[in-house]
């Protein structure tokens, strides 16, 4: 009876020694796996009034099984508005920090935080503005200007294999402009102010 219990103990204790390896050695993958893929980002520009569809790319490196640090820069091609003349060609994103959340078997729900910027194209032809002071938000937008954003928000990370994974992202993407402007509801800012909007994104990508 002693052998036998001797010799259930020694094959539990290997079988665990070897499953504890076997989830440190996964979560030391995690730890260090480095991801990159493409998404097409969806954002509501309500100061021009406008829904915007892009493509980007993003590069993310895992720190811990929990911690990601990751940065990505999107490419919006549309003219807006498009129905009058247009206030802005294009514009750029580039959005860069972290997501926080724990893996559980195949999938990964996160919190994210992205300081960056977005950059708004030049109108490609001229506009009409009003003469009055403050001007509106969407003249000086017209010249070109670079935006503070942050994007904070939730997100899913679905690994469809080993090596490939699909994510989807929302978030509360806060941009600053600067004043004195009157904004798209006709109020009156003397200073620079905030605005919030929301901004989706759904891709997929690699894992190493």
């Amino acid at each position: 009876m002693l052998k036998r219990f001797s010799r259930f103990a020694v094959i539990g204790g290997v079988a665990a020694i070897s499953l504890g390896s076997g989830q440190r050695a996964a979560m030391a993958q995690d730890a260090t796996s480095l991801q990159v893929g493409a998404q097409i980002p969806v954002f509501r520009f309500s100061e021009l009034d406008s829904t915007d569809v892009g493509i980007g790319g993003r590069a993310s490196w895992h720190l811990s099984p929990w911690i990601g640090v990751e940065g990505e820069v999107n490419f919006y091609p549309n003219d807006i508005p498009d129905d009058r003349a247009a206030t802005s060609s294009s514009r750029v994103e580039g959005l860069f920090g972290i997501t926080a959340g724990p893996r559980i078997n195949r999938w990964r729900p996160f919190a994210k935080i992205r300081p960056g910027f977005l950059r708004v194209g030049a109108s490609p032809g001229p506009i009409v503005c009003i003469q009055i002071f403050p001007p509106p938000l969407s003249c000086g937008l017209a010249a070109g200007e670079t935006l503070f954003a942050l994007d904070v928000g939730a997100g899913v990370e679905l690994n469809t294999s080993d090596r490939t994974f699909v994510r989807f992202d929302i978030g509360d993407e806060m941009l600053r402009f600067s004043g004195p402007a009157l904004d798209h509801d006709n109020q009156v800012h003397d200073d620079n102010f905030v605005r919030h909007d929301i901004r989706v994104s759904f891709g997929g990508g690699w894992r190493f």
